[in-house]
């Protein structure tokens, strides 16, 4: 079964696109169709999306992003909690809203600060071939889950970002 997910399925400008890429973008599609509509089911599609995800980048040595999607995936159990029974700080069912500026001011820094820490870990303990370029999305990812979990509309410019990097 592992072969068949790993096997191209085309080539689109002359890289290979495996059936786990293709499977794990619908999920993800389908997954982002419901955060914006706050459909609770939008996590166990990150769930599976995600474990797809670890697959394709363990295969391609990015162990960051590998070990990102596993923390994902046991993420996305938490932020399924949340949005059913999450509250906020007011005690209610948490709801969309803003980041305040020194809610910002901390996401920012922790992941200004968690990115070279990272890179620097991935460039002494594994092989890989970017380990800099692999923390930054790695990092900024999870900011972008919790914020995503918490109701944030932040999350959406943080994950633009990581999709663009």
């Amino acid at each position: 079964m592992l072969d068949l997910l790993m096997a191209p399925a085309f080539t689109a400008l002359g890289s290979p696109i495996t059936w786990t890429e293709i499977f794990g973008f619908v999920l993800s599609l389908w997954m982002v169709v419901c955060n914006m509509r706050i459909n609770p089911l939008a996590w166990p599609l990150a769930m599976a999306a995600s474990l797809l995800y670890c697959l394709l980048f363990w295969n391609g040595k990015l162990y960051g992003e590998a070990g990102l999607q596993l923390l994902f995936a046991a993420l996305a159990l938490w932020g399924w909690w949340q949005w059913l029974c999450g509250t906020g700080d007011d005690g209610l069912a948490l709801r969309v809203r803003r980041l305040n500026r020194r809610g910002l001011l901390i996401a920012t820094v922790v992941t200004l600060l968690a990115w070279p820490a990272l890179g620097l870990f991935l460039a002494h303990q594994t092989d890989s071939p970017v380990p800099y370029f692999d923390a930054f999305p790695t990092v900024a990812s999870l900011t972008g889950q919790w914020l995503l979990a918490r109701k944030y509309q932040e999350n959406w410019a943080v994950w633009i970002i990581v999709n663009l990097v």
